[in-house]
């Protein structure tokens, strides 16, 4: 059995080893002759995996450790019987303190019972954004059209279109896939009618996809003075947009979910993918030494008074900002945090 695997996931290095012969390689550097003779590919966001490394190759499984799967071709996998699994969910507690650590920084000594939440996208990351955003004392709104559709929800559970939410909120929070086709494409969520409809003075929050926001329309919203963002992800990374960078509040270099837990939570749903496809003894694998987290409840002074020694988000984008052209390599060097709630 022969693993390809980038050599930037963590924690997975001699887990394998015993039972395949494991190629590392930086993500981009992961091209079809290297995949040729391979069986399972293990990838990030830097692998686009499609015909084109794919085709002609012994792969009978992409595993990606990461929550998203734009960089995957699905249905070219699925027609030629490649099993693709990634890891939902796994950043979640990460994020959620990205989001902490941006309300922290500005909303500051404001009552949170004074504002509204808008959440699109409940999934993995949104549900965990809510529960904490409701437990801190904001007013909550969500949308999520696949959600809704798909377990009959709406006004009745704070479900509410986007443009009312975009109207309704003081604050709006992205937490979606990117999804450039299909029923419910997220690609330019926040476009037009979105920005039209959007609350005077609001802060608007991405660290979902760049391409979910329409980054030049909200640049001439920042200029009209109409509102303001706190930016993780980027249209055309690793070149952030230089005008959207200086102008927003808070800008960082996609690592929102990048906590210890999160990085080990992903490789762990990794191990066991491949654990459970080809058969091997690693099941309930976790690295060792990272600390499991149990969520616990954490009110507004406590957090607000807690977060930046655990993650500080200023120094993060200030660094960001001084620097763009290191965006990739602040991603590669990023000292993963740790979550406490």
């Amino acid at each position: 059995m022969k693993i390809v695997a980038d050599d930037k996931i963590p924690y997975i290095r001699g887990v394998f080893e015993p039972y395949a012969e494991v190629v590392y390689l930086p993500g981009r550097e992961i091209t079809a002759p290297a995949v040729k003779e391979a069986d399972a590919l293990l990838v990030r966001t830097r692998t686009r995996c499609d015909a084109a490394l794919l085709a002609g190759s012994t792969v009978r499984m992409v595993a990606t450790a990461t929550i998203g799967t734009d960089h995957i071709d699905l249905p070219w996998c699925a027609a030629h019987g490649i099993t693709t699994v990634s890891a939902p969910g796994c950043n979640a507690g990460g994020v959620l303190q990205w989001v902490a650590a941006v309300l922290a920084r500005t909303v500051g000594r404001e009552l949170p019972e004074e504002r509204t939440l808008g959440i699109v996208g409940v999934g993995h990351v949104g549900r965990l954004v809510e529960r904490y955003a409701t437990e801190w004392g904001f007013r909550v709104l969500r949308s999520d059209p696949p959600r809704e559709a798909a377990e009959h929800l709406g006004r009745a559970e704070g479900y509410v279109p986007l443009e009312e939410l975009a109207i309704r909120s003081d604050i709006v929070t992205f937490h979606v896939p990117m999804r450039r086709e299909g029923p419910y494409p997220t690609a330019r969520l926040a476009g037009e009618g979105f920005f039209a409809a959007l609350k005077p003075g609001a802060l608007l929050l991405n660290s979902s996809r760049g391409g979910i926001v329409d980054e030049e329309l909200l640049g001439r919203a920042i200029a009209a003075g109409r509102c303001s963002c706190c930016i993780d992800t980027w249209e055309h990374e690793p070149t952030p947009n230089r005008e959207l960078l200086e102008a927003a509040l808070l800008a960082t270099p996609h690592i929102a979910g990048y906590s210890e837990q999160g990085k080990a939570n992903a490789s762990a749903a990794v191990v066991a993918a491949v654990a459970e496809a080809f058969r091997l003894p690693l099941t309930g694998w976790y690295p060792t030494g990272v600390t499991r987290i149990a969520r616990r409840p954490i009110g507004w002074a406590e957090m607000r008074a807690t977060v930046t020694a655990r993650f500080d988000i200023e120094r993060q984008s200030q660094a960001l900002k001084t620097a763009p052209e290191r965006f990739e390599a602040f991603r590669e060097e990023y000292e993963f945090r740790q979550e406490y709630f």
